[in-house]
């Protein structure tokens, strides 16, 4: 595995590369969830680079930046074992040079949800991301379900910017108690991992309502609203059943629709989704 930091060195080692090329973008403190991406990609593609960089942009004031938790050395070696061909680490420095005034914006996806609970995240989000695919140049690039309203953000602004990358969404990566893997569970103690569960019992529960029949999306949002509820250690911040690609919360489901909820755990924020899709 060939380790870089600059844009230099990065698109020299990318330009010896065998196509296709597949890329996995994270901000590193890795887990399962990040490595079935990579294992994804290397499955998919001939070479497969990684990059790890916690982006300053989407953190918005008095967010976990500075705690973001980080650990290069076990990120480097977890890689490695998975035979990815360049890691690039690049700097702030390098991503936002001095003087730097230039942003990606996309418009409606970015509004409701995290968009609403985090103002100007997907700004930093999408920008870094178009860095990104401007300085790796893939051709497949790989994100995780968990992060629904990023998908979208990213569907979006490759087509918008006509980047020619196609953008494999894969499953959200679980613990055996259904709960979401993410790099922010280590925040949580264990009275608190325990009572996280109740995400993934609620999504279960509105995605079993609507395997039943039900298609009032209030009523889903009840059923999820209900068994948060019941857990004195969470506090949604939103409860969502909206259009999976614009995002619009929906009254009746006539097709596929996206449950998403963010919920503060403690003081952790988590968030999950789950996708229910008609029968065919």
């Amino acid at each position: 595995m060939m380790i870089v930091s600059t844009i230099v060195e990065l698109r020299a080692l990318r330009a010896r590369l065998p196509g296709p090329v597949g890329f996995v973008p994270t901000m590193g403190f890795l887990h399962d969830g990040h490595l079935s991406l990579v294992r994804q990609a290397r499955q998919e593609c001939a070479s497969a680079v990684v990059s790890i960089f916690v982006n300053p942009t989407q953190f918005g004031p008095g967010e976990d930046l500075s705690r973001y938790p980080r650990n290069l050395a076990r990120d480097q070696a977890m890689l490695e074992s998975e035979d990815v061909d360049i890691l690039w680490l690049p700097t702030p420095e390098q991503m936002y040079p001095p003087g730097y005034q230039t942003w990606v914006t996309v418009e409606e996806a970015s509004n409701p949800l995290e968009g609403a609970a985090r103002p100007g995240h997907f700004r930093g989000v999408a920008t870094v991301v178009a860095k990104l695919f401007n300085a790796v140049q893939p051709d497949m690039a790989y994100f995780g379900q968990k992060d629904a309203q990023q998908v979208a953000v990213i569907r979006q602004m490759t087509r918008d910017l006509n980047f020619p990358v196609e953008i494999v969404v894969c499953p959200t990566a679980r613990e055996p108690d259904g709960l979401a893997k993410s790099s922010r569970n280590v925040y949580l103690n264990a009275q608190e991992r325990k009572a996280a569960t109740v995400l993934f019992r609620s999504l279960s529960a509105a995605k079993d309502a609507f395997a039943g029949g039900e298609r009032d999306a209030r009523k889903l949002r009840m059923k999820m609203e209900e068994i948060l509820a019941g857990e004195v250690l969470a506090r949604p911040q939103y409860i969502s059943c909206a259009h999976p690609l614009t995002l619009q919360e929906l009254d009746i489901i006539t097709d596929d629709a996206l449950l998403s909820m963010a919920v503060y755990v403690g003081t952790t924020r988590l968030i999950d989704n789950v996708l229910l899709q008609q029968e065919m």
